[in-house]
Parts: C-alpha cells; structure tokens; sequence
C-alpha cells in the first residue's frame, strides 16, 4: 500500500462490526464457501482451492502456477498444493512450460475434465438456490458491485492502478 492511497483513519467509536461491509463481506463468502465446500468435499473429494482451479482450468484451458496465482487470487502455496493434490488423484496433468523451459504448466486430464462435467451443474444449482430470493437485476447489480469493490481493495493494495 502506498502512501497515495492508504486512507485516513476514522473514528474508532463508529465501528460497528456488524454494520462494516468489509466483515459483512468476509463473513457471507466464508458462509457460502462453507456451504459449497461441504457438497464438493462430501461428493467428490475436493478442497475449495481444487474445485477453483479445476473450474480455471476448464474455463481457461492449460495455465502456469503465476497464472493460476493472478486468476484465482490465491497464493503460490495453495495453489501449489491444490495443484499436488489434483495431479495425485489424475485429474492434472502437469508438462513444462515450451515459453520457458523453468516452470510447468498444468492442465486437466480428462478424467478431470469429466469431473468438471459432473460438478458445474451442482455448483450451479447452489448458485440458483443462493440467489432464488433476489431479483435478477439485484443479481446483476450484486456482481457489478462485487467488481467494483475487488478494483477499489486492488488499486487500495498497489496491485492496480485506479481507473482512468
């Protein structure tokens, strides 16, 4: 963070956890995350981070561990893991990087992408299920939101510049 852009504090006393979107924010994702990992875990075995980069790899084809890092917006070490765990069960396939010669790339095998097959349907019938109370324009509004907010902590962290 840089001093530019580190806000300035404000008043202790007004802090109302419950009312703080930063932890109203943390708090609904570990929910939903919670939620999802029960149903990924109980049926097929998977963590939260192998279930991202299964959906990754199957959204995005073939990628690095630096690109898995970037996309998924988790660290080295658990997308490392995440990754060991996955190529273990034959659902990745791990070759070296023609680019580069130093680093691998992974892609899902297909008994991987047979899995991703089986998964997306659940993941989006808990997606329908989560959002059935709300109207779809609040949905689309929710995700332009959502967007905003991970821009405004990436220009807040250093990581990307503010919009022109």
């Amino acid at each position: 963070m840089t001093l530019q852009t580190r806000p300035e504090p404000a008043d202790a006393a007004g802090l109302q956890l419950d009312a703080y979107l930063p932890y109203r924010l943390s708090v609904a994702s570990n929910a939903v995350s919670r939620l999802i990992a029960r149903a990924y875990e109980d049926r097929f075995g998977l963590t939260i981070p192998q279930w991202r980069l299964v959906c990754v790899l199957a959204e995005d084809g073939p990628m690095n561990q630096s690109a898995l890092v970037s996309r998924t917006g988790m660290d080295k070490v658990t997308v490392s893991r995440a990754a060991q765990g996955l190529i273990k069960r034959h659902l990745l396939e791990r070759t070296e990087n023609d680019r580069d010669g130093r680093s691998h790339v992974v892609a899902l095998s297909l008994e991987g992408v047979r899995l991703h097959a089986e998964i997306a349907p659940l993941a989006l019938a808990y997606e329908a299920a989560l959002i059935s109370g709300l109207d779809p324009s609040e949905v689309a509004l929710l995700k332009r939101l959502l967007m905003r907010l991970q821009g405004a902590a990436g220009v807040l962290a250093g990581e990307t510049s503010s919009p022109a």
